[in-house]
């Protein structure tokens, strides 16, 4: 491996800071704490920090030379509402918020170029350092965005990392074009007609129309997406009535759907809401849609995820990087800075050996073996895209 010798000199340090965050979670818009260590450390390197961004994002502005070229280098913040069942000594210490999916890692991964970058400068532009909030379904993304994210911190290209839990450390994986699905969440509220238990011909039961809806959704993938297509629709929740011997008036299902372009998260949208309504009223119920679109499909553009490709290579070999990896049905709201500015997303390895833990799991950690790897190859990215004259 050719990683950045500086970086690697202070391993220990991210490794610290990184556990720290850990030990200390915050939910989406809720990262004061995390925000302010972000600014305090960026701060610290001769950055200038603009705090506030999308409620509680974070940019960092370092310029270097004179020429107006720009790069912007996004970490996400937020952790999830889950109970951690680590034992280690930096294991969450709010019940019920862990980072479980690695923006721990994410956050310190970028702190790490930045310091790196600011002690060298040995580039010619500006570099944007994004740290975003609500990165977990609550559309940070977009908030930063609507905050003027671009037109106050101009970003010529954008790129993003993720951990990947059973890529080897050392590993990157990335694809040209669809990355990512796209991710939508729905309730559908099922209103029927409230009846003694043990007499259900009184009533019209939410409940059955919910369970006919449900195994009706089942037929939007099978004969109305394209066999070509991908896509992923499924109920997750059904809730309705809470005594034995009561058919309640109402029932609600929840879940969520995925896809890989707008167009057939709208065919799904539109066929949900034909079939729910439909079901329901051959019960003599009706049925009451809401779809909320979450997630845009995360789009890689072809020549920057070229570059991020060769990037990594240099850092790790073409042997270490995956160029055409699996397409994943998980979403990711960088998927909105995608769609404003070329820029691509890819994933480090975070380990494939025995006890390696998949994301949004109460047992996970960040491998911080990977940190100096990730930290490495946010800084390449800056030095190679702003090149000083001569150094291409």
């Amino acid at each position: 491996m050719q990683l950045i010798p500086r970086v690697r000199e202070y391993h220990d340090e991210l490794s610290l800071w990184r556990r720290d965050l850990h030990a200390h979670p915050e939910l989406g818009f809720s990262e004061k704490r995390t925000a302010g260590l972000v600014a305090e450390r960026l701060a610290g390197f001769g950055i200038d920090v603009h705090q506030g961004v999308g409620k509680t994002g974070v940019v960092g502005v370092l310029k270097a030379g004179n020429t107006p070229r720009s790069i912007g280098l996004r970490a996400d913040m937020d952790a999830l509402p889950i109970l951690e069942t680590n034992g280690f000594a930096h294991r969450s210490r709010h019940d019920g918020r862990m980072h479980a999916c690695g923006h721990d890692g994410h956050t310190t991964m970028l702190l790490g170029a930045a310091r790196y970058l600011a002690e060298t400068r040995a580039f010619d532009g500006t570099v944007n350092f994004i740290f975003q909030p609500a990165e977990e379904g609550l559309g940070g993304a977009e908030a930063m965005i609507k905050d003027g994210l671009f037109e106050r911190f101009p970003c010529d290209t954008v790129f993003g990392m993720h951990n990947r839990p059973g890529l080897a450390v050392g590993k990157f994986a990335i694809r040209s074009g669809p990355m990512m699905a796209g991710g939508a969440f729905f309730d559908i509220t099922v209103t029927g007609r409230g009846a003694h238990g043990a007499r259900p011909e009184s009533g019209i039961d939410p409940v059955l129309v919910a369970a006919h809806i449900a195994t009706a959704l089942q037929s939007i993938v099978a004969r109305n997406v394209k066999p070509t297509d991908t896509a992923v629709l499924s109920v997750t929740q059904i809730h309705g009535g809470d005594a034995y011997n009561v058919i309640p008036p109402h029932a609600v299902m929840r879940g969520t759907a995925r896809a890989f372009s707008q167009d057939t998260m709208t065919l799904l949208q539109q066929n949900m809401a034909r079939i729910a309504e439909g079901v329901a009223a051959g019960f003599g119920a009706a049925a009451a849609v809401d779809f909320r679109r979450s997630f845009a499909p995360v789009v890689n553009d072809a020549a920057e995820a070229s570059f991020i490709a060769d990037t990594a290579a240099e850092l790790v070999g073409e042997d270490s990087v995956n160029r055409n990896t699996s397409l994943v049905m998980g979403s990711e709201d960088f998927s909105f800075m995608l769609e404003r500015r070329p820029g691509a997303y890819i994933q480090i390895g975070n380990g494939d050996g025995e006890g390696a833990c998949e994301i949004h799991n109460p047992a996970y950690d960040f491998n911080d073996a990977a940190l100096p790897l990730g930290a490495s190859l946010y800084a390449r990215l800056a030095e190679r895209k702003l090149a000083r004259a001569g150094n291409e």
